[in-house]
């Protein structure tokens, strides 16, 4: 029994050592990391010292709040900004032989009909050809068909006559029949004086793209050059920046320019202008209307309210159409149209000295019955001139 006993302990103990071994086996196994070096740490900025350490205070001067000014709670202090600049006023050209200064330029293009006629004219044996060859030059250039059968007749009989024909003489003779043609004794005076009251009020109509709206402007430049003074209506209102075009115009001659919203009611526009310029006591209104193709029958008809309603102020006294004068007989057609809407009165070509078809004078004046009163001759501002029947065929036939 003794025996049985004392090999149990033996067996205890056993096991327990065995077990001390496994269990010191496994914490050596799962002994943790060493730990990691001390990271070096920047000592934070020295903070202001304090108590003894702190430096002796230095004297500063110090303001009571009786010696303090304080706003009064009265208005709140404004800064005022420096006045916009006002843009410069221009002085245009004078208008009185202003086509003669600009003679010129409009004999650059147009030489080919003068100068053409005359080598015709030259001519030793003057037949049936040459007649025809001169009828071509004169409608190739825009004349008309009936126009160039009277002139071309006319030069018959005075040919005939003459005899002998030297240069000079053929071109005595030809600027003679041309100024017949174009017209010596027309009125051409724009009308924006009236007798009885002010202000004189001027209606621009055309077509897009003719320049419409630079006429305008450039007319605005030649009224204040003869010194009257002049308002803007900015009827034009579907045309984007139109307005503002026309008003960069104005600002330039001093002119006051009537502008509405955009798409709106350009009659409600031209009605201002007008009201607007007899408060001013100006002495012109122009009124720049939308370029509406002749083709819409609707747009045409809102042309003529646009008149109807204007002349709720005062009667229009001119109605100035604006063709381009490089669309030759197509120009025709327009006149046409327009002048069945709103009376025409007066013509204005524009970009003639891009053109040797400047018969159209004679054509759209034969169409209409009206006079060309103004012609433009290029972009500068000061382009625009009143037309001359002399000084323009001058310009045709050369020196």
């Amino acid at each position: 029994m003794d025996i049985v006993i004392l090999a149990v302990v033996i067996a205890v103990v056993v096991l327990g050592a065995l077990g001390g071994l496994i269990v010191g086996s496994r914490r050596k196994k799962q002994l943790p990391p060493p730990p990691p070096a001390a990271p070096d740490i920047t000592a934070p900025p020295a903070e202001p010292h304090v108590g003894d350490e702190a430096e002796t205070p230095r004297e500063e001067p110090r303001r009571t709040i009786e010696e303090v000014d304080l706003p009064d709670g009265s208005a709140p202090v404004v800064v005022e900004e420096p006045p916009a600049e006002a843009p410069a006023i221009e002085i245009p050209e004078p208008t009185a032989g202003r086509l003669v200064r600009l003679r010129t330029r409009l004999s650059r293009s147009q030489n080919a009909l003068g100068k053409g006629l005359l080598t015709l004219l030259s001519r030793e044996h003057l037949d049936e050809d040459t007649w025809e060859e001169i009828e071509d030059t004169l409608l190739t250039a825009d004349v008309g068909v009936q126009p160039t059968q009277e002139l071309v007749e006319r030069l018959r009989e005075r040919v005939k006559v003459l005899g002998t024909r030297t240069p000079e003489e053929l071109r005595t003779l030809l600027r003679e029949e041309l100024i017949t043609l174009v017209g010596r004794d027309m009125d051409r005076a724009v009308k924006t004086e009236p007798e009885d009251r002010k202000p004189g009020i001027v209606m621009v109509v055309g077509v897009n793209g003719t320049g419409k709206t630079t006429t305008t402007g450039k007319l605005a430049r030649v009224l204040v050059a003869d010194g009257q003074s002049v308002v803007l209506g900015a009827a034009d209102t579907f045309r984007a920046a139109a307005a503002d075009q026309l008003q960069t115009w104005g600002e330039r001659v001093g002119a006051h320019t009537v502008r509405g919203p955009e798409a709106g009611d350009p009659a409600s526009v031209a009605f201002d202008a007008v009201k607007e310029g007899k408060e001013m006591g100006a002495n012109v209104v122009l009124i720049d209307t939308a370029g509406r193709l002749h083709t819409k029958t609707g747009l045409m008809d809102e042309l003529g309210k646009v008149k109807r309603v204007v002349e709720k102020h005062a009667p229009v006294d001119e109605v100035l159409l604006v063709l381009d004068a490089t669309t030759g007989q197509n120009g025709l057609v327009q006149a046409r149209v327009f002048s069945e809407v709103v009376d025409i009165t007066g013509i204005v070509l524009t970009k003639l000295d891009g053109t040797a078809k400047g018969g159209i004078v004679v054509a759209v004046q034969r169409e209409l019955g009206v006079p060309v009163k103004l012609i433009g001759l290029g972009e500068g501002a000061d382009d625009l001139a009143p037309f001359e029947p002399e000084a323009f065929v001058d310009a045709l036939i050369g020196e």
